[in-house]
């Protein structure tokens, strides 16, 4: 079987956790793996790294490929151009893959969903399998209470490892969700399986404005589609929708209500990430990377991060997403990025910020380098804090080890490279009118930037 993985998204609603360059998905929310980790993982249940296909953007495709080499899985990354929701991201990796491969029985998974995978996981799948010659299988988690904030599915007349799928409904009202539940309605958990070739047709037959797009070379195919959710532009036209229940714990951690959820609690029922003292305290949701007092409160997400605290009633987590909506209005650029921000070839930790100055932290992986480059309006100081450092500045070349430091000055050509087995880490000090990260001419660069 081969697994496709979507790790697209905004990075809305988790904020200030998740941001636009950083979605949840690659966020380590529970423990040191992130959920795209935990997902990848669980795709070896049933294929291999080689069966395994990633669709991503331009923003994350090397953080992808990080995060892949730091679990040891060579997976192949497609890339989309831009974001056109989740049927055109489908069809792009189903077509490469059966292009390449021919017909193939494809499972398709969300990247940022938390789940128990047991061998329970691995046998609805193994189920959906043999479906797929006639169906597209969705698969239906079992409600554990009656939400309000996922779509249901109604099963419908029985097949022999599932069911048809009578109908798809949306996000209910809480009266209708009980209503749901007794019936024995199941949650659309946006993870599917089916045949490659019937995924296809059936996508020319209910969405051919999307089919007909992708005739057009990639680049020029995502100009032409509409934006549609497998869901509106597929699985709720055709006939040949199946759903097979899916028996695990499950989780879209969808805003930090859910994330509290999902987190183990102590015995006050504060789920904590990081240090907490609590007096009187309860219910409470906190992750930070200093010390958190609580007097007297209950009920509350308070997270911190470097450059922003969110204070939220549990109950209205779900509204986190307009935080971030009104900084992006306003261009600020914390709802693009945390202070550290991950470039191809490492990372940068913005540490201080003035008129004229900014201070940052650099890291580089081995055998890595940035741009062969020059800015215009700022000069910088480098002092090399661990590991060695490839320095070329104008026409000279030479190393600097921990403690050593040189001088790039504005409107000099100049290069930073890890020639060594360790990472690199030195600081940055930048020095100039102005210091924004586009003040920048590239001449040459491993990663194909402009």
């Amino acid at each position: 079987m081969k697994t496709l993985i979507l790790a697209g998204g905004s990075g809305t609603r988790l904020f200030p956790l998740s941001r636009e360059h950083y979605p949840k998905q690659f966020i380590p929310l529970v423990d040191d793996e992130s959920l795209f980790q935990k997902t990848v993982k669980r795709s070896l249940l049933f294929s291999s790294p080689q069966e395994i296909a990633i669709v991503t953007n331009t923003d994350h495709k090397f953080l992808v490929r990080d995060q892949l080499a730091a679990i040891g899985c060579d997976c192949r990354v497609l890339v989309e151009p831009v974001g056109r929701n989740t049927l055109p991201a489908i069809y792009y990796g189903v077509r490469e893959i059966a292009r390449e491969d021919g017909p193939e029985t494809v499972a398709v998974l969300p990247s940022d969903h938390l789940i128990t995978a047991t061998g329970q996981f691995r046998d609805a799948f193994r189920r959906a399998e043999r479906l797929t010659k006639d169906y597209l299988v969705v698969f239906g988690v079992r409600p554990t209470l009656p939400h309000t904030g996922y779509g249901y599915i109604r099963p419908g007349e029985p097949l022999a490892d599932g069911s048809l799928v009578d109908a798809f409904v949306e996000k209910p009202d809480l009266s209708t969700a009980e209503r749901y539940v007794a019936d024995g309605y199941l949650w659309n958990s946006g993870m599917f399986c089916f045949d490659a070739g019937l995924f296809l047709s059936e996508c020319e037959a209910c969405a051919p404005e999307v089919a007909r797009a992708f005739d057009l070379p990639v680049g020029e195919a995502y100009g032409a589609t509409p934006a549609l959710s497998i869901d509106y532009g597929i699985m709720e036209k055709t006939r040949r929708a199946a759903v097979v229940p899916l028996e695990c714990d499950w989780s879209d951690v969808g805003n930090f209500d859910a994330l509290y959820a999902a987190l183990p609690k102590n015995g006050n029922g504060n789920a904590v990430r990081g240090e907490h003292i609590g007096i009187d305290s309860s219910e409470n949701l906190i992750i930070a990377d200093r010390l958190v007092a609580t007097v007297g409160v209950h009920d509350l997400a308070i997270v911190e991060t470097k450059d922003a605290i969110l204070v939220a009633d549990r109950d209205e987590a779900q509204r986190v997403g307009e935080i971030a909506k009104a900084l992006r209005e306003k261009g600020d650029s914390r709802a693009l990025f945390h202070t550290q921000v991950h470039r191809p070839w490492g990372s940068y930790t913005n540490l201080e910020e003035g008129q004229s100055y900014k201070i940052k932290r650099v890291t580089v992986p081995p055998k890595r380098r940035l741009s062969l480059q020059m800015h215009h309006h700022r000069s910088e100081h480098w002092v090399v804090v661990t590991g060695c450092a490839e320095v070329t500045i104008g026409d000279a070349t030479y190393l600097l080890r921990n403690g050593e430091s040189t001088f790039v000055p504005a409107g000099t050509i100049h290069r930073l490279a890890n020639p060594g087995l360790l990472p690199l880490e030195l600081i940055e000090v930048q020095i100039g009118e102005y210091t924004g990260e586009d003040d920048i001419v590239r001449y040459e660069d491993d990663f194909e930037r402009a």
